[in-house]
Parts: structure tokens; C-alpha cells; sequence
């Protein structure tokens, strides 16, 4: 893990609780202008402060360190340290704060990096404004936040089908279906196991049809509920 600066922005120190019970929120996303409107919604709440902004993960770590916020809002997609990196920082080196992850995606492999990262959020940006201050307080009470869609996502997921047995992988298989529970890309596991794209596509293929699942995700947890991983 990299030694994070502690750096402080434009925001730090300028801005006071309002009460000893005020919410200290980290607005952190690439795009000014939604950065700006996060910074509005929150700070017109009596019971929260925004404490500063961030443009990047390294900022955001480091502004999370030296502040010590209790939620940290955090776009998944930006340049350089992204999201998912910056929240596996952040829960690394201030554990008690939360972190909430806003994004335009709704891909499952991106949800369940983001919850491995140690999230306690996962709002979709395009519905996000709407309950904003209702996720934070949330998160900040320790309650896990998803967009609805999200959260239905994971009840698929989680819904295991009838199978009689599970049918024996290879141990080609067995090893890739160990690198996808480490949230690796088939070109990742393409280049650390010296096979082709296209081949480990086929091996994922099969672990899914064995497995009776539908998705990468799916494999994984499945997997994992019957000890199959290391």
C-alpha cells in the first residue's frame, strides 16, 4: 500500500459542523459539475457538512486520511486511482469511515468489486440524487446502501438453483474460477496464465454451464457457498 500525503483542499477548514452530530461528508467524482451538485444537495441538509472535495483517488484518499470523514461519496470511473482502489484505500487506512460508491454502471462485476473494496454503497448516478441524503444517513449509521435494481441484482444472485450435483471442473477450471473470485478480467487471466483471450472465454463458458449460472458473479458466489475456492 502506498504512503498516502495528507492533502487538504479548498473546502478543509472552511467549513464547520453545525452540531457536534453533523455528518462530515468527502464529495469525491472527476466531473465538476456533478461534483458541484452533490456538494449543493448535501450541504443544504442541517444535519450534514461536506468537509471537502476531491477530484481523483489519490485525493480522495489522502483527503480521507487527513479528515477522517464518516462517508466518503466516491465515483467509481475516474482517471488515474479509481474508485474501486481508492475505497480498498480508504477502508484500509480509516476504517470507520464509509464509503458510498456513485457510477453510471450497473454491471454486476463492477457492484461486487465495489463491495469487496468494502463499500457500503452502490447507487447508480442517474438515480442517486433523489435519495442522496437518505443513503448518506444510512451509511453513516452503518446500514448498507444499493440502488433498487442493484439490490435486486444481488437476490438473483444469492438465489441458488436445484442441482443434483455439482459436475466436476477441471483443474484448469478450478484455477480460473479461483482468479475470477480475485475480480479478474479474462484478459488478466489471459496474461497470467499465458492462454489466449479467446480460450479463457471458453474455460468461463464452461464453469458457467457446470455450474448452472448465469454470470461470472453468479459462479463465484456459488462457488464460494460450497468451499469450492481456497
Amino acid at each position: 500500500m502506498p504512503s498516502w500525503p495528507a492533502v487538504c483542499g479548498p473546502y478543509a477548514g472552511t467549513m464547520s459542523r453545525r452540531s457536534d452530530q453533523a455528518i462530515e461528508v468527502l464529495v469525491v467524482d472527476d466531473e465538476e459539475r456533478f461534483r458541484r451538485v452533490l456538494v449543493a444537495i448535501v450541504g443544504a441538509e442541517a444535519d450534514m457538512v461536506v468537509v471537502d472535495v476531491a477530484a481523483d483517488g489519490n485525493e480522495a484518499v489522502a483527503k480521507a486520511i487527513a479528515l477522517v470523514p464518516d462517508v466518503v461519496l466516491l465515483d467509481v470511473a475516474m482517471p488515474g486511482t479509481g474508485g474501486i482502489e481508492a475505497a480498498r484505500a480508504i477502508k484500509e487506512w480509516v476504517p470507520t469511515t464509509k464509503v458510498v460508491m456513485l457510477t453510471a454502471s450497473d454491471e454486476e462485476e463492477d457492484l461486487y468489486k465495489a463491495l469487496r473494496a468494502g463499500a457500503s454503497g452502490y447507487l447508480l448516478k442517474e438515480k442517486a440524487l433523489v435519495d442522496l441524503c437518505v443513503s448518506v444517513r444510512a451509511a453513516a449509521c452503518g446500514q448498507a446502501v444499493l440502488s433498487p435494481s442493484m439490490a435486486a441484482m444481488l437476490v438473483v444472485e444469492f438465489a441458488e438453483p436445484i442441482v443434483e450435483a455439482i459436475p466436476r471442473l477441471s483443474d484448469r477450471e478450478f484455477e480460473i474460477l479461483q482468479l475470477l473470485a480475485e475480480d479478474q478480467s479474462n484478459r488478466e487471466i489471459a496474461e497470467g496464465l499465458f492462454l489466449s483471450p479467446h480460450t479463457v472465454k471458453r474455460h468461463v463458458a464452461n464453469i458457467l454451464a457446470k455450474l448452472h449460472q448465469r454470470t461470472r458473479l453468479g459462479a463465484v458466489l456459488f462457488a464460494q457457498r460450497r468451499d469450492l475456492l481456497d
